[in-house]
């Protein structure tokens, strides 16, 4: 692994070839290096290749700390301009969150890019003590990159030993606005996932399957790689297929935008609930009731705020080893259960304050 500052194989690469561009976004912690198997294949078909170094990635690990998902999106979509302004047709593709990148990329400027490659893209990820830590980046500031996902022996890659929490946070708040806009992409696309991806579950590209509003969409399975498949047993399958896409795009096999299948659907549906809602006859006067759960949740916010700090405590003490009384994970647990008991009392008591004839009149 190099965490050298400046170093050659941080840098960004670039290939020169014909009229159509491929723009390519490389991981989290990582640099374009770890995808250059991709990027000289592609080169070697005669297409333009630019793969950026983003933002952050440049140096030191703790330089990425400074940096959040803004700042690689406007370095991803510099790159692309860049490239538009030198090729008539260009496409765009990312690995990991290089690929939640690409696919926020087609949502913003998607009229502009012929079609977007994802590899081994990611839109959630699993683990709660996870999601925990990365919220709290004063007392971890950064945890331990885990080993490279890579099946091919004595592999080497670039690659951060240490992941900034910060970096870590912003990365989740790409990946939840991506998801949630899924619907935007409506560009040609191909979805390539590992089944023996140790990093990225293969629902996260299933999930972006089932939610874009792509009228063609090119699913490939690796089967002999894990999660770096350009460093990998199928690499060489990777550029063959990536190039058998850009071309049946280029001919016009694969379009854009919903299928005719899809848009009856959709019409369909929309005209059946035009006609359900038009025969309802909803009440202009009705009434919303008292809503008595805002002096409810007032009332069990210590015990909720007891619950949250105990679990901390447990999930500090078992994950970084932090004891800050000497007893263990003990205060954590009882922290956490006196919450339990006092949200369970002051819901009993709640309840008999509640008149049970107080109901809705009809």
């Amino acid at each position: 692994m190099s965490d050298i500052p400046q170093a050659p194989n941080r840098s960004s690469i670039e290939r020169s070839g014909g009229k159509i561009g491929v723009l390519i976004l490389h991981d989290l912690l990582a640099a374009p290096a770890n995808l250059l198997t991709w990027i000289d294949g592609l080169a070697a078909e005669g297409f333009t290749v630019k793969a950026p170094t983003l933002a952050g990635h440049d140096g030191e690990w703790t330089k990425l700390a400074s940096c959040s998902w803004p700042d690689w999106y406007r370095g991803a979509e510099r790159a692309f301009l860049e490239l538009k302004s030198e090729c008539e047709r260009v496409f765009i593709a990312g690995h990991g969150v290089g690929g939640t990148l690409a696919l926020r990329l087609s949502q913003i400027r998607g009229s502009e890019i012929e079609g977007t490659i994802l590899l081994n893209t990611v839109l959630f990820e699993e683990g709660k003590s996870l999601s925990i830590i990365t919220h709290l980046p004063a007392l971890f500031p950064s945890l331990a990159t885990p080993p490279l996902d890579c099946s091919v022996p004595a592999k080497t890659a670039v690659r951060y030993p240490r992941t900034p929490t910060k970096a870590r946070a912003a990365a989740r708040t790409l990946m939840a606005l991506t998801e949630e806009d899924l619907y935007l992409v409506d560009l040609p696309l191909m979805v390539a996932y590992s089944v023996d991806d140790h990093q990225v579950h293969p629902t996260n590209s299933e999930t972006i399957i089932d939610n874009v509003y792509s009228a063609d969409i090119r699913e490939v399975i690796f089967e002999n790689s894990f999660h770096e498949v350009a460093l990998d047993f199928d690499s060489d399958a990777l550029v063959e297929e990536t190039v058998t896409f850009i071309q049946d795009v280029l001919s016009g096999e694969v379009l854009r935008g919903e299928s005719s299948a899809e848009i009856d659907e959709r019409e369909l549906i929309d005209a059946e609930f035009d006609a359900i809602v038009s025969g309802l006859g909803l009440d202009d006067h009705f009434v919303h009731p008292n809503p008595r759960w805002q002096k409810f949740s007032r009332e069990i916010r210590p015990a909720t705020i007891a619950i949250s700090v105990g679990l901390i405590y447990i999930t500090s003490y078992l994950v970084i080893g932090i004891d800050l009384l000497g007893l263990g994970a003990w205060p954590g647990i009882l922290t956490f259960l006196g919450g339990i008991a006092t949200l369970i009392w002051r819901s009993a008591k709640n309840d008999e304050q509640v008149d049970p004839d107080d109901g809705a009149a009809l």
